[in-house]
């Protein structure tokens, strides 16, 4: 995988770093998302696909070794409290962990 895929990360720091794994969310401006209720929008694109809206995938939970795949933070950075939380709840409608 060349190109960039960017990975909303919800594990702590502390776990990533000990573990060498991430557990997070996929995103993606695939348009056809904007109907999908388990895509929470988070914003515009900057970059090649600027303008474009950007959608964390809530029912794509994964895990990678960031090590491994010589993963890196996003320049934008984290998301804005409020929409963290929508996308933490969304998740927690599909696997109910609290």
């Amino acid at each position: 995988m060349r190109d960039v895929h960017p990975f909303l990360v919800l594990s702590p720091r502390i776990f990533n770093e000990k573990t060498s794994l991430v557990i997070g969310l996929p995103m993606t401006t695939a348009e056809y998302n904007s109907d999908n209720p388990f895509a929470v929008a988070v914003g515009k694109t900057s970059g090649h696909k600027t303008g474009q809206t950007s959608y964390v995938l809530c029912h794509q939970p994964k895990s990678f070794d960031w090590r491994l795949r010589k993963a890196k933070a996003h320049p934008l950075g984290a998301l804005p409290n409020a929409l963290f939380a929508q996308v933490c709840e969304r998740l927690n409608q599909i696997i109910q962990v609290g």
